[in-house]
């Protein structure tokens, strides 16, 4: 089984106190980018409007879900929400990437 780092090529980690935990680019994928990876607590992904992540990464059993934080953002303003599902987020969000394991 693949943890998400073996998914990425051109790999950076952040200074202490950063909102996100690795950055690199997809492999396959243009565009480089800052994850936020932090895992699901009690099947709860927390976050903040302030993060300086560009991506979320969901770790659901057998895949990687990375979705847009801009993205995800202007979906929970524009649809007054404070919690979502992430099979939500798949069929809603625009931008997303499901990685198998």
């Amino acid at each position: 089984m693949k943890i998400f780092k073996d998914y990425l090529d051109n790999i950076e980690y952040p200074g202490p106190n950063s909102s996100w935990n690795i950055a690199g680019t997809v492999k396959g994928q243009n565009g480089f980018y800052k994850f936020d990876t932090r895992p699901l607590k009690n099947n709860v992904k927390g976050g903040s409007f302030k993060t300086k992540a560009d991506k979320i990464v969901c770790d659901i059993k057998d895949q990687y879900i990375i979705v847009d934080v801009e993205e995800l953002h202007n979906y929970l303003k524009e649809n007054s929400l404070k919690v979502v599902k992430i099979e939500d987020l798949i069929s809603k969000l625009e931008w997303n990437i499901v990685l198998p394991k």
